[in-house]
């Protein structure tokens, strides 16, 4: 009980540390905060501050996942801990005890801990991804889309009912994060992937 603990509180913090803002602050870049859509992921950060501190952050966000869920899965084979710590990562990227509770949208860590967890559910979140990134060029429909399927992939491919039931509040949070996004899709205005 004490370890199942630890794991979760452990996963938390960690998904607490903000990719964005550390490799802004060490890289002596303005804080993404203060930005285009002020979001602390790399999204913004490649639109305001350059494809290598995005591809930087990225690589940490998504780490943040893989290690949270690895050492779990080190630690116990249980499967509504490792859906505990899957989510409970990525709310610590969402809502960061370190910045406030202002966090990012949590797509990289999500990804990042789901290949963990179930690598087939990863590679199919990431193929489709990429294949409505390439179709229509915005990164927010790519992961709206991806999210909507995550439950989906988790049922089919893992057959586990922790996990899928941990992916449905998952992807609800992400597409409640990506809301702005989704009202400027259907505004029209909404930045291309590689757009200013």
């Amino acid at each position: 009980m004490l370890i199942n603990s630890l794991l979760i509180i452990s996963a938390y913090l960690l998904g607490s540390v903000s990719g964005a803002l550390l490799v802004c602050k060490i890289m002596g870049l303005s804080d993404p905060r203060t930005q285009g859509s002020g979001n602390p992921g790399a999204t913004n950060v490649l639109r305001h501050n350059g494809k290598k501190a995005a591809i930087i952050t990225l690589c940490f966000d998504v780490l943040k996942g893989v290690i949270a869920v690895s050492v779990a899965k080190w630690v116990t084979t249980e499967a509504g801990i490792l859906a505990a710590v899957t989510l409970v990562v990525f709310l610590g990227h969402l809502y960061p005890i370190f910045f406030q509770f202002r966090g990012g949208k949590g797509v990289a860590t999500a990804f990042g801990a789901l290949l963990v967890l179930a690598w087939p559910v990863g590679l199919a979140a990431l193929v489709t991804w990429f294949m409505m990134a390439l179709l229509f060029r915005y990164s927010s429909l790519s992961a709206i889309v991806t999210a909507i399927l995550i439950p989906a992939y988790l049922f089919w491919l893992t057959g586990v009912p922790e996990y899928t039931l941990m992916s449905f509040i998952m992807s609800g949070l992400l597409i409640w994060r990506h809301r702005s996004n989704i009202r400027q899709l259907w505004a029209g205005q909404e930045d291309k992937i590689g757009q200013a």
